[in-house]
């Protein structure tokens, strides 16, 4: 990288430091010189995506106070991270991390399996159940029945139907936030909403601050839009956002975007608190920042007690600083191609407007399919159908990679559709090559990260149960012994495997 794009203060790198927990040396091993534990150490949150990829590091005397060492100590931690291709300088600007020119970057999104590969591969890749029956079915007959008054006109709302807009501004308000049909635009998923505002809001070499870890087809679309990503970590566990990081990172980085999915966060499955909300919010506003919000997990909670925060657009009510994006795939099914952007009257005008280059407008049958599931009550209906399902696959899958992996780390999340997996110190990325040999298809953590970070690390999510979730785990540890002891190549071919 050219530059630095966020920076970490010597406060706060000395506290992850200090936080890491060594692994215990084997019999006879001796004790690394300090200059190497503490390269290992910025090595190891770097690739864990603990501290971003281009992030300025202390300088070395503020480190070196920070953890009451000599500065020859960090200087010579500092060398070696350069030698190794961790870390970048030039003088006058400082040292940022960087990963080595080498390494592989998995930086593709996530592509469904081909149907032909399906008697024999298990499919953890896309985070996507089969469809809610028999309410897909009775979706399209109702539209079915509904579509002749739309029938006989040009066919194109490129702000989509109005039937519709007022549905989904009506749902808003029932939430608690007072909404009208012109603060909607129906778009073709929630990725079609995301693209539409990253070409409005962030021309080629614009900022926009992403979650570390975040979802990866949204950072491969940011990326091929030009975007310049600016990472900001996740709070550790399953406890949302760091705010002091965020706050950090809109003033120094000035972004004009932000992307967070503050609802059962994808990979993590994390859930931000209202105060966090709250604070984000006024943070955004004061930096000029844009932040644009995915809701797509929003109904996805899987513990009936879970009392769920406040949406983030309610601490912005007029849609000035927060673009709330939500989606029909994740709730109902990926094949209903349906999302839509709650935002200001005046950016809905410039989303459309803007739509007239693009794809003019979303398919009427779907559109006319989601408003009979929610005018009906079947919407409320097939998501209660879609969290039975997901609430079972969490629990039958958590069990499995427990009995069979149970050196992996993991947080149960309390909703959403995923388990973001610590691998015990292997490598996700050859975990998810050696993976397919064996029969199952898993994406490695660095998909989910910027520039690399995250090799520690691969998502599974709940989209299998039962038998086929404990052979997904059985695949996956014989895929982990195969990575451990270096033998990965010329693993055995997958079994057929009938749920």
């Amino acid at each position: 990288m050219a530059e630095w794009t966020s920076a970490v203060g010597a406060a706060q790198l000395a506290r992850q430091l200090q936080a890491q927990q060594p692994r215990p040396a084997g019999p006879g091993a001796r004790k690394p010189p300090a200059y190497r534990a503490l390269a290992d150490g910025i090595r190891l949150l770097v690739l864990e995506g603990r501290v971003p990829v281009a992030a300025r590091l202390p300088a070395e005397r503020e480190l070196a106070l920070a953890l009451t060492v000599s500065r020859t100590t960090v200087a010579a931690a500092y060398e070696a991270l350069r030698a190794e291709g961790f870390l970048e300088s030039r003088r006058g600007a400082g040292s940022w991390t960087a990963v080595p020119a080498g390494n592989p970057l998995p930086a593709r999104g996530l592509e469904p399996l081909p149907p032909e590969s399906l008697g024999s591969m298990i499919d953890l890749g896309c985070a996507a159940l089969p469809a809610p029956e028999p309410w897909l079915t009775r979706s399209v007959q109702g539209a079915l029945e509904e579509l002749a008054p739309y029938a006989h006109t040009h066919g194109d709302y490129p702000a989509g139907l109005p039937v519709l807009r007022q549905m989904i501004a009506d749902r808003y308000t029932e939430r608690g936030i007072p909404t009208m049909p012109e603060q909607i635009m129906v778009t073709t998923g929630a990725m079609g909403a995301i693209d539409a505002i990253c070409h409005l809001f962030a021309g080629r070499g614009e900022r926009i601050a992403v979650e570390s870890p975040s979802y990866a087809n949204i950072l491969q679309l940011m990326r091929e839009a030009g975007a310049r990503l600016v990472p900001v970590a996740m709070a550790e566990g399953l406890d949302g956002w760091d705010l002091g990081r965020w706050r950090q990172v809109l003033r120094d980085a000035a972004p004009r975007l932000a992307y967070v999915v503050a609802d059962f966060h994808n990979p993590t499955g994390a859930l931000a608190s209202e105060d966090q909300r709250r604070q984000l919010v006024d943070a955004a506003r004061s930096a000029g920042t844009v932040l644009v919000v995915d809701e797509t997990m929003t109904e996805l909670y899987l513990d009936d007690e879970l009392e769920m925060p406040r949406p983030v657009c309610a601490f912005d009510p007029a849609g000035a600083t927060v673009l709330t994006v939500g989606s029909a795939s994740k709730a109902f099914w990926a094949g209903m191609r349906i999302g839509w952007v709650r935002a200001a009257p005046d950016v809905i005008r410039s989303l459309v407007a803007a739509r007239a280059y693009a794809d003019l407008g979303t398919p009427v049958l779907e559109q006319l399919g989601v408003h009979w599931l929610m005018r009906t009550g079947g919407w409320d209906e097939a998501v209660s159908i879609r969290r039975a399902q997901a609430r079972e696959n969490r629990d039958a899958l958590v069990a499995a990679v427990r009995k069979e992996l149970p050196d992996w780390e993991f947080h149960v999340p309390r909703g959403g559709l995923t388990l973001w997996v610590r691998t015990g110190g292997l490598s996700g990325s050859r975990l998810a090559e050696v993976g397919e040999r064996v029969g199952v298809r898993v994406p490695s953590g660095p998909r989910f990260g910027v520039d690399g970070a995250f090799e520690g690390y691969v998502r599974l999510p709940f989209t299998v149960g039962g038998a086929v979730a404990e052979e997904a785990a059985a695949r996956l540890s014989a895929a982990a012994r195969l990575v451990a002891s270096g033998a990965a190549t010329g693993a055995e071919p997958p079994r057929t495997f009938v749920a």
